[in-house]
């Protein structure tokens, strides 16, 4: 009898103990490409739906089991295998449960992967079985599943000569005199590609992972959303051949565990991928590169809360091989890091495709009277770019026809009955819906409150400017590109080739057309509102709001000189679109990061937010000022630093900014400090030490992007 340690899907910080009697067996698909030697360990059997095998009982390390858990069925990953009962389990020797059957004929889940799950456990404050279920891919049984073309053969192109600036970052990364601080323990190869849109940071990617690749070494691209950066996976793929394996959404489970198997196996060196692809089981990793650095779409948003870019470190620390991180836009965490030499920043300042950066000019729509979205100035230049056959992208970051529904007599706005913001109103549905929860409501013709017919709608949404837009310029050719326009699936990158195509004339959209999107007949950019995102009660607004003014920006004059970027707001002097539209990169840096030490937030302090939701609002607040006592108490318990002040500050409790969300009601807490460990240990003191009411439950957010 051997016994096995288990992780499992809950949020339950232990591993459990299930039994395994020798000589069980377990159906396994046949698979085609079995060597013969694992062949023969099959034990064949007839079934109605053809020829089946058997997986041979060999529990070990990495292999998923199904197991019964209560009164269901489910996955499990077996961590530890014994020959007695280990200390850790928790229950009588009768009562541990035998596993129904074994899901792989080889570990999935390396030695690796196992590590760096137990210091995610531990860091991010969560149960190792949820730690498990996010890295390891979701299906159930061993699959060949066909019909993903980058397995096939693709013709590799030849690498683009250099420029000086490009050459001395590659040899720069690999120069082992690179004179960084040490960080994360041991690795001293953290680097930065730094440089304005279309300067060449993918090529320099590219010829890093080359030269890992002729080490005979693997290599993790990461890009932040596999539907927006489909240029740089084309340009791996071309480059590479069936030697990569790319991870994203769209694939099926089973898919996703091929490819899985493909990177074990060696037969894909190059892993590109968002943000799980950080998890990918490399044999013999050389290199992790991150392009766009900046992009919160790194941070999960589901438990565990990890940061690609944390993970990342880590392993690149464990096997000290080289991080090469990437942005026009840096993050002020990673910019902070590069001016206190922890990161070893390589600059690159051409535009090498022939373009030049765009002129960009602001547009004060305090001195501007416009009759919709559109200003006169903005109108004039999109006539002319159409008349010279150029292309236009107008931006703005919000869905919708209009933002929300008023009352101009009592002022009542009209909010989700779910979720504590404001709906917005779609035109081509005419309905009110939440981008929260989904729910959606006809339009009242009157006001709800007051009875009044005096209703109407304030702001406006990227469906609104699609109906000015149309209205100012009929014979222009032009599409839309938001989550609600994009209904089905391949339908994002059917529009985007279009564009590219010159089958259209005007794009419009959200942050979509923002990221890495490439396209060489494009003269004109018009961001439509520059403060949409300005008024969010969030420190990292303005780093936010200057990031997709720059990468907007740099959409335009990538192949010709003549690009123009017009940017429309009420506030041209805030310091975000200030220097945006100034290009005064270092400028913006310098005054961001003062105003956070000033504040005392990242990255000059270290935070945790704890939100408590529940059905109930009495519940959820209740629990979360019993919670701030509690961990008040222990603040004062624990030593003080050098100064003399306590080791971590308390702010809340509080409601969150969006108080609801989908009927639950949200109060939140941050913990504050220098020290990440002390924060940790206080949120890990409440979470597995204080019993809180069952109908409450806490969300641990360890170094959160957003605070909303």
């Amino acid at each position: 009898m051997l016994y096995l340690d288990v992780a499992i899907n809950v949020p339950i910080n232990q591993t459990f103990t299930y039994s395994f009697q020798e000589g069980q067996q377990s159906e396994k698909l046949f698979q085609k490409d079995d060597k013969p030697a694992q062949a023969e360990l099959f034990v064949k059997k007839k079934r109605n739906s053809g020829k089946s095998e058997q997986i041979p009982q060999i529990p070990q390390p990495g292999k998923r089991v199904e197991v019964k858990f209560g009164n269901r069925k489910t996955v499990g990953c077996i961590l530890a295998v014994y020959d007695s009962i280990p200390e850790t389990c928790k229950v009588e020797p009768e009562k541990i449960r035998p596993i129904s059957k074994i899901l792989d004929a080889q570990s999935i889940f390396t030695q690796d992967l196992i590590q760096l799950a137990k210091w995610m456990s531990c860091y991010y404050l969560c149960s190792i079985g949820e730690t498990v279920a996010a890295m390891l891919p979701s299906g159930k049984k061993e699959s060949t599943s066909g019909g993903f073309s980058y397995t096939e053969e693709i013709p590799e192109s030849t690498p683009k000569k250099l420029s000086a600036e490009q050459i001395a970052a590659v040899n720069g990364i690999f120069s082992e005199n690179t004179q960084t601080q040490k960080v994360f323990g041991k690795n001293d190869k953290i680097h930065y590609l730094y440089g304005k849109t279309g300067s060449g940071k993918t090529e320099v990617f590219l010829q890093c992972a080359e030269h890992i690749l002729k080490q005979g070494k693997g290599v993790i691209y990461l890009v932040p959303e596999i539907a927006l950066t489909h240029q740089v996976i084309e340009a791996v793929t071309e480059r590479f051949g069936n030697t990569v394996a790319v991870l994203h959404s769209e694939l099926t489970p089973n898919q996703k565990l091929c490819e899985w198997h493909r990177i074990l196996k060696k037969e894909a060196r190059v892993v590109i991928g968002a943000r799980s692809a950080v998890f990918a089981p490399v044999p013999d990793l050389g290199l992790i590169i991150i392009d766009e650095e900046h992009d919160g779409s790194y941070k999960s948003g589901t438990t565990p809360r990890y940061h690609a870019r944390q993970v990342a470190m880590y392993r690149a620390a464990k096997f000290s091989i080289p991080l090469v991180m990437g942005s026009a836009t840096p993050s002020a965490e990673a910019w902070h890091l590069m001016q206190s030499n922890v990161i070893h920043k390589h600059v690159l300042t051409k535009r090498l495709a022939g373009g030049a950066m765009p002129q960009i000019r602001c547009i004060d729509l305090t001195k501007q009277k416009t009759s919709g979205c559109i200003s006169q100035e903005l109108e004039a230049e999109i006539k002319n770019t159409l008349a010279n056959g150029r292309q236009t992208i107008l931006f703005l970051n919000r869905r919708g026809f209009t933002h929300f529904f008023r009352c101009n007599s009592c002022g009542f706005e009209l909010n989700c009955k779910n979720c504590s913001v404001p709906l917005t109103y779609h035109k081509h549905e005419n309905r009110l819906r939440c981008h929260y929860c989904g729910w959606s409501t006809e339009v009242p013709h009157e006001c709800p409150k007051c009875g009044s017919l005096d209703v109407g709608y304030s702001g406006f949404g990227t469906e609104f400017i699609e109906t000015e837009v149309k209205a100012k310029f009929p014979k222009a050719g032009i599409v839309r590109i938001d989550t609600d326009s994009l209904t089905k699936k391949g339908e994002l990158q059917e529009k985007l080739t279009a564009f590219r195509n010159g089958e259209y004339d005007i794009m419009l959209g959200t942050q979509m057309v923002a990221k890495g999107l490439n396209f060489p007949n494009l003269q004109l950019v018009g961001i439509i509102l520059a403060d949409t995102g300005l008024h969010i009660p969030d420190f990292r607004a303005a780093e936010r709001t200057f990031a997709l003014i720059t990468q907007v920006s740099g959409r335009a004059g990538r192949f010709f000189p003549d690009g123009k970027v017009l940017v429309q707001t009420y506030n041209p002097d805030r310091a975000p679109i200030f220097y945006a539209v100034k290009g005064l990169e270092q400028a913006f840096y310098k005054e961001e990061l003062e105003m956070r030490r000033l504040l005392d937030f990242p990255p000059y302090s270290r935070l945790i937010r704890l939100v408590f939701r529940a059905a109930s609002r009495s519940n959820a607040e209740n629990t979360c000022r019993q919670a701030a006592a509690i961990l008040r108490k222990k603040i004062t318990e624990m030593p003080k630093d050098r100064n003399g002040n306590a080791s971590a500050e308390l702010l809340g409790p509080a409601e969150c900014p969006i108080e609801k969300i989908a009927m639950n009601h949200r109060f939140q807490i941050l913990l504050k400090g220098k020290d990440i460990k002390i924060l940790q240990k206080l949120a890990a003191h409440l979470l597995y030490d204080y019993q809180r009411p069952q109908e409450v439950y806490i969300e641990t957010d360890v170094d959160p992007v957003n605070l909303l």
